[in-house]
């Protein structure tokens, strides 16, 4: 099912992401936790791509995997980096032929060793470039990123929410958000982006602190800040690793059970992949 349909058909979706693992023998770990995740029923499983694009063949085939095999709904990353257009018309193929309809389209991170964003010759520089490029090709459904503190490059909150406005513009069916761990800025940033006109579903994206250096590096690449509280709380916890993830676990609980009671048309949660953590939020909201 397109995701897009989902929204039609119910008030609220339940979704989780995982990432390709660099260790080739931890292929097997990430399966079992997507099976232990298809247990909380979510309406799709979300599959990035490795830094710059670095486990672009992995991502394919855990998505297919993940589709024509658990029979789970998937949403395949797709970037910018390194591409041309002709090099995502291939994947667009792929896709099809795997049975998968649904898009998260992303500039892309730069590649390791590189602090900037390169276009590719014959590529893509911009998000909205390539929602559109992948509308025209027809048959899937699209998402893109969502950033309530405002995108790290972008020089500011308004001029980000023009850039996401665009890309809502050339075809976007759904936004799904940058971890946040403050609710306030992610009700601002749904509040603004339905006053300059967007109206199709924003998810939010949660972020369960599972250690203290993951949380701190995680936070910096995004731009997402951590509030003094919770900062003050994993510092002072940070050599005890089974408190800071059982803190991480009730913090973002808190914030999802405020979310749902604010409207929000769904959960997008970050499993890191890992399943514990999931369940344990998804078993304290039912």
């Amino acid at each position: 099912m397109k995701i897009r349909d989902m929204f039609f058909k119910k008030d609220f979706t339940l979704s989780f992401e995982v990432f390709p693992p660099t260790r080739e023998g931890d292929i097997k770990s990430l399966y079992s936790t997507i099976q232990e995740l298809r247990e909380l029923n979510p309406d799709f499983i979300s599959v990035t791509y490795g830094a710059g694009g670095s486990t672009r063949g992995k991502s394919i085939e855990i998505a297919s995997k993940v589709k024509n095999e658990f029979n789970m709904e998937v949403l395949a990353h797709l970037t910018c980096v390194q591409s041309s257009k002709d090099d995502i018309s291939r994947i667009l193929d792929e896709f099809k032929k795997g049975n998968m309809k649904n898009i998260l389209a992303l500039r892309g991170d730069p590649p390791n060793g590189e602090n900037k964003f390169i276009k590719t010759e014959g590529g893509f520089g911009y998000a909205n470039e390539l929602v559109e490029f992948i509308k025209s090709n027809g048959g899937f459904s699209i998402g893109v990123a969502g950033y309530p503190e405002g995108h790290i490059e972008a020089p500011n909150f308004e001029a980000d929410l023009a850039n996401l406005k665009r890309k809502v513009d050339a075809g976007t069916d759904f936004i799904i958000t940058q971890l946040f761990f403050n609710n306030e800025d992610f009700y601002r940033f749904r509040d603004r982006s339905v006053e300059i006109g967007i109206r199709v579903p924003i998810i939010p994206g949660i972020f369960p602190i599972l250690n203290y250096k993951q949380a701190c590096r995680i936070a910096s690449l995004c731009g997402a800040k951590i509030p003094s509280k919770l900062d003050r709380k994993i510092l002072k916890l940070k050599e005890k690793p089974e408190e800071i993830e059982k803190y991480g676990i009730e913090y973002a609980t808190i914030q999802a059970e405020d979310l749902t009671k604010n409207g929000a048309q769904g959960l997008h949660i970050y499993s890191m992949n890992r399943s514990y953590p999931a369940k344990r939020i998804v078993v304290e909201l039912s």
